[in-house]
C-alpha cells in the first residue's frame, strides 16, 4: 500500500515538472517572435520618421527655385577689407541699391523705371579707350533724371555688378538719409566718419569722402555753396 502511494507521488510530480519544461519551452519559442515583431516596429517606425524628413526637405529645395533672378541684397556680402556694402548705397521707392548690388536691365528697370538712356560697350583692344585691363568686360551705363548708374560684366559671363552711382536729384537719399541739397553740417553730422578732401571755406567748392575701409570703395560729396551738390558712389576697377 506504502508502495502504491509512493509510485503514485512520483507520477504526480514527474506529470508536473514535464508541464513546466513545456511552457518554458513554449515561451522560449516565442521570444523571437516577439523581438522581430518590436524589430518590424522599430523599422517601420524609422520609415515613417525618415520620410517625414524627406517631406520636410522639400519646401526649402522649392524656396530657392528663381533666386537666381534676385538682386544681391546690401550688406550681404562684404569684401575682404570687410566694406560693409550697405553703406555705400542709395534707397529710392524702397530699393536699397548698392555698389557690388548684381541686376541686369530687367532688374534696373524692375527698381528705378526705363531709363531715359541706355548704352552698352565691350572693351576691346584698340577701341580707343586705352582700358586694356578691361578688355573682354561689358559696361553699361542706364541714364535717369538726376542719376546715372554703370556696371561691368567680366568676361567669364557673370552678372553685371553696379560699381558706379552719380546722383543729383534730391529724391534719390543715401542709407543715411542725405541727399543732394543738404546743407555741409547735416552731411557732417550724418558721416562724421568722413573728412573735405580740400578743407575748403563753406562758400568754396570741395569734396567730402566718406571711405568705410579703404580707398577702393568711396563715397565723395561734392560741395557747393555750404551743400551737398551731387553725390559719387564708386568702386575702382582693378
Amino acid at each position: 500500500m506504502k508502495l502504491t502511494k509512493k509510485s503514485a507521488s512520483f507520477i504526480l510530480l514527474s506529470a508536473l515538472l514535464t508541464v513546466a519544461l513545456t511552457g518554458c519551452q513554449s515561451t522560449d519559442a516565442k521570444s523571437p517572435t516577439t523581438g522581430q515583431n518590436s524589430a518590424e516596429q522599430n523599422t517601420s517606425n524609422g520609415q515613417r520618421k525618415g520620410e517625414g524628413t524627406s517631406d520636410s526637405k522639400k519646401p526649402d529645395s522649392e524656396g530657392t527655385e528663381g533666386q537666381g533672378s534676385e538682386v544681391v541684397k546690401e550688406g550681404s556680402v562684404k569684401k575682404e577689407s570687410n566694406v560693409v556694402l550697405k553703406e555705400l548705397a542709395f534707397v529710392y521707392n524702397e530699393h536699397t541699391i548698392a555698389i557690388s548690388d548684381t541686376a541686369n536691365e530687367e532688374q534696373m528697370e524692375q527698381m528705378l523705371g526705363k531709363p531715359d538712356n541706355f548704352k552698352s560697350h565691350t572693351y576691346t583692344e584698340g577701341d580707343g579707350t586705352n582700358m586694356d585691363n578691361l578688355i573682354g568686360f561689358t559696361e553699361k551705363v542706364y541714364t535717369y533724371p538726376g542719376m546715372e548708374i554703370k556696371t561691368i560684366s567680366v568676361p567669364e559671363g557673370k552678372q553685371d555688378s553696379i560699381f558706379d552711382i552719380k546722383i543729383t536729384d534730391p529724391k534719390y537719399t543715401t542709407v543715411r538719409n542725405i541727399k543732394a541739397g543738404d546743407s555741409l553740417d547735416t552731411l557732417k553730422k550724418a558721416y562724421p566718419e568722413g573728412k573735405l578732401v580740400g578743407d575748403g571755406a563753406p562758400d568754396e567748392e570741395d569734396d567730402f569722402r566718406y571711405e568705410p575701409s579703404n580707398y577702393v570703395d568711396v563715397m565723395s560729396f561734392h560741395i557747393k555753396d555750404a551743400k551737398v551738390e551731387s553725390i559719387h558712389i564708386f568702386s575702382l576697377l582693378d
